[in-house]
């Protein structure tokens, strides 16, 4: 199978070819200043036959802009910008970075971190978080993606069954045609199975190490939240119910609430809505960004998905992480920390690693409960770069 390049090594042999030697980049937007992380938002690859006036040798002069074109008016057609074709995603750059996919391997690849969401999330989850890592480590990418059927990436066309592994796959893919090396994967619930599923599919031996960050999710079993805590499975079903389109944000919130969810799960699925009607209008409407029936898939495959042989077995190279958030009872058994710690002593013999941390004063919405605490668990990645 094939894995990411160099820390999790072969994809650039397994997919560039099938994605046409034409391409030559990406059309995106860049804002950079000396005091602040730049942000970069990237679309999918461009044909060269698209935009004939495109000249490699007059891009990327100086380091203020990071991705400036031949033709300048190629930065203000905005409706060139269209979603990857594997993943919708942002690149979210250091201020020291210089990297960009159009310049290949002239420019030396920075240290790369991928970002993974949960199910019924997005990229956006984690784009103020990852703003900061990068405003804090200038010489980090950071890589945040729409997993298949979930936000921009539900408009990407993807074959089923839509899994664990798959969704995993699909990331790998992404990677092998940016040529990115991450050293640093972080997955958020059913974020974090992914993560894991990405090493399982890696060539090995891993190149380098890599280090793999699951929040609040288990190896294993799927064991849905207590009371104030959201329960995806019951979420999904009730939003299946739903119209396609609706005419009113409030309302769903307001229908969320009464059926049980808190209000803040219920605000945050709302983000899942896009205007779908003239703007501005009363008779405008709403439909959802993401693929509902693919990502009920997903959710079944997180619950069926077991991937405790993994870090029981960890490779060599590879460093898992896992944290449990404080106030995240009903998620973790005894069962699931002691095969955990058992799993760090059998690591650190066999040259892998496993360790197990605990993000105080925070629910499973581990970025939104106390962004400071968890900030501060994940830095040591980052460091020394």
């Amino acid at each position: 199978m094939c894995g990411i390049t160099a820390t999790l090594p072969c994809p650039i042999r397994c997919y560039s070819n099938g994605f046409g030697e034409k391409r030559l980049g990406f059309a995106g937007t860049v804002a950079k200043d000396a005091q602040r992380s730049q942000f970069l938002k990237i679309s999918r690859p461009f044909l060269q036959e698209e935009f004939p006036k495109l000249s490699m040798r007059a891009a990327f002069k100086g380091r203020g802009i990071q991705m400036a074109l031949a033709d300048e008016r190629l930065l203000q057609r905005r409706a060139v910008v269209k979603p990857a074709d594997i993943l919708a995603y942002d690149l979210v750059q250091g201020a020291d970075v210089t990297w960009s996919y159009i310049l290949g391997r002239s420019v030396p690849e920075p240290p790369t971190a991928v970002l993974l969401h949960g199910i019924l999330g997005s990229r956006k989850n984690w784009g103020t978080f990852a703003r900061r890592l990068a405003k804090e480590y200038p010489k980090w990418q950071f890589l945040l993606v729409d997993l298949r059927c979930h936000g921009d990436s539900a408009s990407i066309k993807k074959q089923g069954p839509h899994t664990v592994a798959a969704a995993a796959l699909d990331v790998l893919k992404l990677l092998g045609q940016l040529r990115l090396t991450p050293r640093v994967v972080v997955g958020h619930s059913f974020g974090g199975k992914v993560a894991l599923s990405m090493v399982e599919q890696a060539a090995k031996p891993l190149a380098r190490p890599v280090r793999v960050w699951v929040l609040d999710a288990t190896p294993g079993k799927v064991r849905a939240g207590g009371d104030g805590e959201d329960h995806p499975a019951e979420l999904i079903a009730f939003l299946s119910k739903l119209p396609d389109e609706v005419y009113s944000k409030r309302d769903i919130v307001d229908a969320l609430v009464q059926e049980g969810f808190s209000k803040d799960v219920a605000q945050w699925v709302v983000t899942n809505l896009r205007q779908s009607g003239p703007p501005g209008l009363p008779s405008s409407r709403f439909s959802w960004a993401f693929d509902l029936k693919g990502i009920s898939e997903m959710y079944k495959s997180y619950e069926e998905t077991n991937m405790w042989k993994l870090v029981e077995d960890v490779p060599r190279g590879v460093h898992v992480n896992f944290l449990k958030a404080e106030r995240s009872l009903h998620r973790w058994a005894l069962e699931d920390l002691q095969r955990i710690h058992a799993a760090e002593e059998q690591a650190v013999e066999e040259g892998g690693g496993v360790e197990m941390h605990v993000l105080e004063d925070a629910g499973h919405w581990v970025h939104a409960d106390n962004p400071d605490g968890l900030f501060k668990i994940l830095s040591f990645s980052f460091q020394g770069f």
